[in-house]
C-alpha cells in the first residue's frame, strides 16, 4: 500500500491546491480546475473561500518528499 499525503503541488497556477488534490486522487489536473471554476461560479463564489481555507490547511510539498521512493525505483530498474 502506497503512503500518500495530501499536499499542495509544485505544478501550480495559484497555490497548487487543485493540482495537489488531482495528484492525490490520480485525476486529470485540467479537468479538476475546470470543474472547480464552474462550481465556484454556480455557488456564488463559495469556492474562493474553500480554496483559501485549503491553501492555509494543506502543507506544501517539499522537494525531498518522495526522494527515497524515486531512488529505490531507479536502483530496481538498473537490475
Amino acid at each position: 500500500m502506497e503512503n500518500k499525503k495530501l499536499t499542495r503541488s509544485s505544478n501550480r497556477m495559484i497555490a497548487g491546491v487543485c493540482s495537489g488534490i488531482a495528484e492525490y486522487f490520480g485525476w486529470d489536473i485540467t479537468l479538476l480546475r475546470i470543474v472547480y471554476i464552474l462550481a465556484t461560479f454556480f455557488t456564488a463564489f463559495a469556492g474562493v473561500i474553500i480554496y483559501v481555507i485549503l491553501w492555509i490547511v494543506m502543507p506544501e510539498k517539499r522537494p525531498s518528499e518522495g526522494y527515497e521512493d524515486r531512488m529505490n525505483e531507479q536502483l530496481n530498474n538498473k537490475k
